[in-house]
């Protein structure tokens, strides 16, 4: 089956399979300051067409889809809402954004979309931290998976070394999160966390794994789907720390600055790849790992 893409020029690109959107990756959303305006992927969709994402619960109400979000950027908030400090979250005037600067690359090639973006992260202030490019690629795998490879590259600008970390490296036990972090339904809560290791709940938050999966149930249909990110193995920090939750609301994310802030000097450049693998269904142990297995094909 071919993909389709239809770019609504200075929003956002919409890919679709069949009568299916599969995904919207809106690149310049219009987002209140507090919530750290950043691009995100939402809605998320399997080939089925069950909603696999969530924009703006609310509970936290930055949390949209996936995204590429980090609290701690040096003095800056890139996540939304307040920062925590020393034993507290507290409102600070420190909540950057990521700006759309251009859209580098749109490509849709039968069963492959490629959308590459270049981005300024930017203060609260408007003073420059970070120029990043990225891409996102969306792939068939059969007729009840797709994967999509999210690939980043952040290049250091604001002129000293910025140190990347988590409210777990400012004093927060297993509160690791920053990096590509995705958000489930409602319904997902209490669903089940896969590792390759086994299945379980909150209590596999700031495991090490190549992998970590997410199986939950539809409102309506009461019908599953499994969720699978598979960090790349040239990744900082790899194996990564998950930050995974179920009994309050249903999330995942390889966190590479869990437990250790990693610094990038002025001038050089971190790179991240991963892929997220979508899947009709609810996998199982042994179709988790398959589905592992299908997003390292995809990274290849």
């Amino acid at each position: 089956m071919t993909l389709h893409a239809v770019h609504a020029i200075g929003k956002s690109v919409a890919v679709s399979a069949g009568d299916v959107e599969l995904f919207t990756y809106v690149y310049s959303p219009d987002t209140p300051v507090l919530e750290s305006p950043k691009p995100y992927v939402h809605p998320v969709r399997t080939r089925g067409g069950a909603l696999v994402s969530l924009f703006r619960p609310h509970d936290h109400v930055w949390h949209k889809g996936i995204a590429w979000s980090l609290p701690h950027v040096g003095e800056h908030n890139f996540w939304g809402g307040p920062t925590y400090v020393e034993g507290e979250y507290v409102p600070l005037d420190n909540n950057g954004s990521a700006i759309h600067r251009e859209m580098t690359t749109l490509l849709a090639d039968g069963d492959r979309v490629v959308i590459g973006h270049a981005l300024d992260w930017a203060s609260q202030a408007g003073a420059p931290v970070i120029e990043e490019r990225r891409s996102l690629t969306a792939t068939l795998v059969d007729e009840a998976t797709w994967a999509l490879v999210f690939e980043t590259a952040m290049t250091n600008v604001s002129g000293a070394t910025i140190d990347f970390g988590s409210p777990t490296t400012k004093g927060r036990e297993n509160a690791g999160y920053g990096g590509l972090f995705w958000r489930g339904p409602r319904s997902f809560t209490d669903g089940v966390i896969q590792s390759p290791d086994g299945a379980g709940g909150d209590e596999l938050r700031g495991r090490r794994a190549e992998w970590f999966g997410f199986r939950g149930k539809h409102d309506e249909t009461g019908e599953s789907s499994t969720i699978v990110i598979v960090d790349d193995t040239a990744n900082p920090q790899h194996p990564p720390q998950w930050f995974a939750r179920t009994d309050d609301f249903a999330c995942l994310n390889p966190a590479p600055f869990f437990s250790e802030e990693v610094p990038l000097p002025g001038g050089e450049t971190m790179r991240f790849r991963y892929a997220v693998v979508i899947a009709d269904g609810d996998r199982d142990e042994k179709g988790s790992a398959l589905l592992a297995e299908q997003g390292r094909e995809a990274l290849r």
